[in-house]
């Protein structure tokens, strides 16, 4: 399968120093716009490695229709590939899922299928996505899912293209990286690129409060993009140095924090890793290079996290 035409341009995103943010000038700050993606965030990666793979396995041919379950940017990335391979595409989604990037897959064609109801037994929403997924594979003809949760080609991806391309573009290993895990496909290819050779890089997995991931209590997750109510087999063995776990209200202030020092607006799960930062700071050595990743650009949160209404609904409104 060929990378041709808006594909191309997966990957390759650029890290930029943060000058305001943070206000020590012995720590230097960088950011991995991930929102620098076609479509927006680092599951470009992930989606192009995944149905790279499954192409090049004989899984995914021009009969077959592809299912999977998405808080949106999956969603996004999945959608724009089977667009382009004349693939049909159903996504499944919950209430959670911000409605610029619902309308976003279903402006490139997918087919979406949005929850009303949470898991019964465990009251999450991820379960009942996946639930879902296996309900449509029973279903429709030649239906095949990628499964981003479990599909070794994720952390791959991240392997061979975000944790690569951080060590090239700064020219050395970070001291530290911050990222948001969910899915830990992410983090898992940042770990598995730091022990492969060794390195004395430290990554913090930032986590949600409610997230059950790395050992967490289930809890209400009013923001999607971060977290998990299921242990993906994919983190089976993963160990961060470090588990930040950042609440809603928190990744608000972090996103509001950047965009307010740094022109750059992003994502929910961006905020948490703000916030994780930030909240390490005090305790970070000087010289040292940290390196936080920004997993998705801040439009379709813009009537979530950036409006003070919405907040003040949801998450009890911002101090």
């Amino acid at each position: 399968m060929t990378r041709a035409g808006v594909l191309s341009t997966i990957g390759g995103t650029p890290l930029v120093r943060l000058h305001r943010l943070h206000g020590r000038e012995d720590v230097r700050a960088w950011l991995k716009l991930e929102s620098a993606n076609p479509g927006g965030s680092a599951k470009d990666r992930t989606a192009l490695a995944l149905f790279t793979d499954a192409v090049e396995r004989g899984a995914i041919t021009p009969r077959s229709t592809l299912v999977e379950s998405s808080s949106g940017n999956f969603g996004v990335a999945a959608a724009r590939l089977c667009l382009l391979h004349g693939v049909g595409f159903h996504c499944v989604v919950d209430p959670r899922a911000n409605r610029v990037t619902v309308a976003t897959m279903r402006a490139l064609g997918a087919h979406i299928h949005a929850l009303t109801e949470p898991d019964p037994e465990t009251g999450d929403w991820l379960v009942a996505r996946r639930a879902k997924v296996r309900e449509l594979l029973a279903t429709l003809p030649d239906a095949v899912c990628l499964d981003q949760y479990s599909n070794p080609a994720a952390p791959r991806a991240h392997a061979d293209g975000t944790m690569t391309e951080i060590v090239e573009q700064l020219g050395r290993p970070p001291t530290t990286l911050y990222t948001a895990t969910s899915t830990t496909g992410t983090i898992g290819g940042c770990l598995a690129y730091v022990h492969e050779r060794g390195l004395a890089t430290r990554v913090v997995a930032v986590d949600a409060q409610g997230s059950v991931l790395f050992g967490g209590e289930r809890g209400e997750r009013p923001l999607s993009g971060y977290g998990a109510g299921m242990v993906p087999p994919l983190a089976e063995g993963l160990t961060p140095d470090a588990v930040v776990r950042v609440s809603a209200l928190d990744a608000v202030r972090g996103c509001r924090r950047l965009v307010a020092t740094e022109g750059v607006l992003a994502g929910g799960s961006t905020g948490a890793v703000v916030s994780a930062f930030l909240a390490d700071l005090d305790a970070t050595d000087a010289g040292a290079d940290v390196v936080l990743i920004c997993h998705d650009g801040g439009v379709p949160y813009l009537d979530t996290v950036y409006d003070d209404a919405w907040v003040a609904e949801h998450l009890g409104g911002l101090p």
